[in-house]
């Protein structure tokens, strides 16, 4: 059993993003930003295609891909 968990506790340690994850990631997060800022200027269509993209594309992207 400690030879399962020294194992588990070495995969969490390698879990590390690269360039292309953070592009992703910021991208995600500028694509929530305008998707709010185009929400309060009062963007009825286009707000929420740039939040969902962000929330439901390039966040999820940025984390998963290796």
């Amino acid at each position: 059993m400690g030879k399962k968990k020294k194992k588990r506790e070495e995969e969490i340690e390698h879990v590390s993003l690269g360039t292309r994850n953070y592009a992703f990631l910021g991208a995600g997060i500028l694509s929530i930003i305008v998707g709010y800022i185009t929400l309060a200027m009062g963007s009825i269509t286009l707000a929420p295609i740039l939040l969902v993209l962000g929330y439901a594309v390039f966040v999820p992207l940025g984390l998963m891909l290796k």
